[in-house]
């Protein structure tokens, strides 16, 4: 008789989840480095993302990460994750995702989490993370934000929350309603020189670190004198500068073989160059030294959002609500277990 029994399974809400990330986003952004580093190390197993798109609705898409973190994680799993942007104008979030942990004795699932603020979290984690790398510490004069939804009201919380110090902002969004409110947002915590700008190339002028967080599916950033004053450039949403503007960046990215395709703005400057060595490094290069900033050109990190990161920061809310008693357990969720 095996001595294996699967285990129950637990439902986590985004209340819990967003408790937890609240109360924690130093330890993200650590979770997030470390994560990075045992990928590095070649301790994870991460299929390529499946996109799975729908014939006349171009902007909608629905997206699977499967992964498993090895090292100091021993973590395996999958974020299945939505992007429907129309549902802004509904007042519904334009993400929403579930992420399923498995146990590695069994396979068995034993956690389904509420996501998409894992996967935003995650997503600031990585970009603060690399922002203090290429900065050298945690000051920027006036940060730019191009888009203003989630992801960067998650940047902005993390820059507070980790103590950086921010003598401006200058925000842009196609709903300017939307950059409104997230100027309310950033001057109620505290935020000075907080400006909504009319077009996107104001939200660099005088900006020595740049956040691009849109639904942008093809790049609409062309200008060179964008990136003149060689920002620092959180390129999260992946397809806004144009490839010409990438091939005169420094570019850093968390793994080139995940983010030279789908169309990204590397792909496509990959595919105009005939060549990938633009690419200076990775996110982990910069953590062990190998790579350092190149102050004479902009430096553009542009992640493609690595499932394991999902993974790490999933797995320890998973934890912190099973040492707190939260999450619904439903233990007899599994078919056949007393087979």
């Amino acid at each position: 008789m095996s001595g294996l029994v699967p285990p129950g399974m637990k439902v986590i809400t985004a209340g819990e989840v967003r408790k937890h990330l609240e109360a924690g986003r130093e330890d993200c952004v650590d979770l997030v480095r470390r994560a990075y580093l045992a990928h590095h190390r070649g301790d994870s197993t991460l299929p390529h993302s499946s996109f799975l798109r729908f014939p006349h609705r171009a902007r909608d898409r629905v997206i699977a990460l499967p992964g498993y973190l090895g090292g100091e994680f021993e973590v395996a799993g999958i974020k299945w994750i939505s992007s429907w942007p129309g549902n802004t104008g509904h007042g519904l979030p334009r993400a929403s995702a579930v992420m399923v942990l498995n146990d590695l004795a069994t396979g068995f699932p034993f956690a389904c989490l509420e996501s998409s603020l894992i996967s935003a979290a995650r997503t600031a984690a990585s970009g603060v993370l690399a922002a203090e790398l290429l900065a050298g510490g945690r000051t920027a004069a006036r940060v730019g934000f191009v888009g203003t939804g989630l992801i960067a009201d998650q940047v902005s919380r993390f820059l507070t929350d980790l103590g950086w110090r921010v003598s401006g902002y200058r925000l842009f969004d196609l709903d300017r309603a939307a950059a409104d409110r997230f100027a309310a947002r950033l001057t109620a915590r505290g935020g000075t020189d907080v400006e909504v700008v009319e077009e996107a190339g104001a939200a660099f002028g005088g900006c020595d670190l740049v956040v691009l967080a849109t639904v942008a599916g093809e790049p609409h950033l062309h200008d060179p004198a964008l990136l003149a004053h060689s920002p620092v450039v959180l390129h999260l949403s992946l397809r806004d500068l144009a490839p010409e503007l990438i091939l005169g960046a420094q570019n850093l990215t968390d793994d080139a073989d995940h983010v030279l395709r789908e169309n990204t703005s590397l792909d496509l400057a990959a595919r105009l160059a005939g060549r990938r060595d633009f690419l200076d490094g990775t996110i982990a290069d910069l953590i062990e030294g190998r790579v350092a900033r190149d102050r004479t050109r902009a430096a553009v990190f542009s992640p493609f959002g690595l499932g394991v990161l999902d993974l790490a920061v999933g797995q320890w809310i998973h934890q912190r609500c099973e040492r707190a008693g939260e999450g619904r357990s439903v233990p007899d969720f599994h078919e056949g277990t007393g087979l």
